[in-house]
């Protein structure tokens, strides 16, 4: 497996990822700015367009999907036109829905966005509005979403949990991954917005810088990392670093920093973590070594920053921009 490229096209197709979590409506809402309105010092939008993409675990499973592998998700939306637009988008990216679980007393998380300018400007994010499900998880839709883990796993060639801190990923899922992980000796991977350290034990993690700051304050060393990791149990650590690239940190090897893909000056980092995951998970899965699968999304996150919204990478842009690295920068290791 000399060229990573032609590792993944071959590979990518025939792997199964399955992906735990916290499911999100991503919506843009589009206007014009006509004028300032008399009654407060804010703009007058006139409405174009309103565009629902996929967020959350959601957006690491069209990712996966994007890339070529077969993504299967599990998780929750609400019985609400949100979560049917979701749900809609899910299904024309190709992925796996059918351990998804509709709730009647659940309400989907959504995130809208207002992307406004004047005629003929570039439209610009004027102001977010997040609605989240405050209701906690009921027991029989608990019992629901652990059968369904248990189902989408059959198989898998590595599970992803994708935590945004909504209540999918609780602690009773969070173990019964493991388990599975475990008995099938499959990597798990977990992003993880605000809980990291509760997810002892997986193969490996994906936290971005302010994600670590909240844990080892700014200003961290690679030495912290590496303590952080050992205090984990992960075989690897993963961190994001904007544009200063990413840190990888191994056990009993030392750290590697990897150079930003692209363009330091991004032009949305919207849902660039799930993009990473869902590349890195697929390289694990594949046979890759943690350095190879972290380039790898290195170049997936790169990509997808340069897009506008929440958006997807290809495996075609993918293996373009592997191609156009230096090839001695990519000499496969097998795990």
């Amino acid at each position: 497996m000399d060229n990573i490229s032609e590792t993944i096209k071959a590979e990518f197709k025939s792997k199964k990822i399955v992906i735990v979590g916290d499911l999100v409506a991503d919506q843009f809402l589009h206007g014009t700015i006509k004028r300032i309105s008399r009654e407060a010092p804010v703009f007058i939008i006139s409405h174009s367009e309103t565009e629902t993409l996929a967020g959350g675990a959601a957006n690491a499973a069209v990712n996966v999907a994007s890339l070529g592998g077969n993504a299967v998700l599990v998780g929750i939306t609400g019985n609400d036109p949100n979560g049917q637009d979701l749900i809609g988008v899910l299904e024309s990216s190709s992925v796996d829905c059918r351990f998804l679980i509709t709730a009647d007393d659940f309400s989907t998380t959504t995130k809208t966005r207002v992307l406004a300018a004047q005629n003929y400007a570039q439209r610009q994010q004027v102001v977010r509005i997040d609605y989240e499900n405050e209701e906690s998880i009921g027991e029989s839709v608990r019992a629901k979403l652990i059968e369904n883990v248990s189902s989408a796993a059959q198989e898998a060639d590595a599970i992803i949990i994708s935590d945004y801190s909504y209540g999918v990923a609780g602690a009773e899922i969070a173990d019964l991954c493991l388990k599975i992980a475990d008995r099938e000796s499959i990597p798990l991977l977990v992003d993880s917005r605000t809980r990291l350290k509760e997810f002892s034990g997986v193969t490996t993690a994906t936290p971005n810088q302010e994600e670590i700051e909240q844990i080892l304050g700014q200003n961290f060393t690679d030495a912290q990392c590496e303590d952080l990791r050992s205090e984990l149990g992960l075989e690897a650590l993963l961190i994001t670093l904007g544009n200063k690239g990413m840190l990888l940190v191994q056990k009993d090897l030392e750290p590697i920093r990897i150079d930003v893909v692209g363009s330091k000056a991004p032009a949305d980092v919207t849902g660039a973590g799930d993009t990473v995951i869902a590349a890195y998970a697929l390289g694990l899965a594949s046979g890759l070594g943690f350095p190879e699968a972290a380039k790898l999304a290195n170049h997936a996150g790169g990509n997808v920053v340069m897009k506008k919204g929440t958006a997807s990478v290809t495996l075609g842009e993918l293996c373009d921009s592997l191609e156009r690295e230096t090839p001695t920068d990519f000499k496969t290791q097998s795990r």
